[in-house]
């Protein structure tokens, strides 16, 4: 048996160009994608945050109160310097009870109530938690957290 051989035939290397229909399928995916994103956007509300303003002309400007409550490392609470309560009561009732007539004398006299807390570094936070509380159960809601002086 005589076994032929085969020649095997080259083929040539055909440049077909550039084909540019796969490119468009994903175009258009992409398209899509950003198509259904855009109808998804949801504006954020739940922060209900208000930027500044201008203030109308025609309305007195509040009078605002401003109260420093100071919590040192001992764990003992002053109001504007002033010692509120001792150092272990959790419910802070002498602070909460001055913080409600205060609210209540600023709603009287059409004034704005500013809280501001300064704790020590090494202040418990568990004793700011508490001055945290007492002026939400005077419901107090301008509170602001500052660096105590060195």
């Amino acid at each position: 048996m005589a076994h032929k051989k085969k020649k095997r035939r080259e083929v040539e290397s055909v440049h077909i160009g550039f084909q540019i229909a796969p490119m468009i399928d994903v175009v258009f995916v992409i398209m899509l994608f950003f198509m259904v994103m855009a109808g998804q956007q949801v504006v954020e509300n739940e922060l209900n945050l208000k930027l500044p303003g201008s203030i109308p002309n025609d309305s007195e400007p509040l009078a605002i109160e401003e109260t420093q409550i100071r919590v040192v490392e001992s764990g003992e609470v002053l109001l504007n310097d002033d010692p509120v309560g001792d150092p272990g009561d959790t419910a802070l009732r002498n602070l909460a009870a001055t913080m409600i007539r205060l609210a209540e004398s600023s709603k009287i006299s059409n004034s704005k109530v500013v809280v501001t807390i300064m704790a020590d570094e090494f202040a418990p936070y568990q004793r700011v938690i508490d001055v945290l509380n007492a002026l939400a159960v005077a419901r107090i809601e301008n509170v602001t957290f500052e660096v105590p002086p060195q």
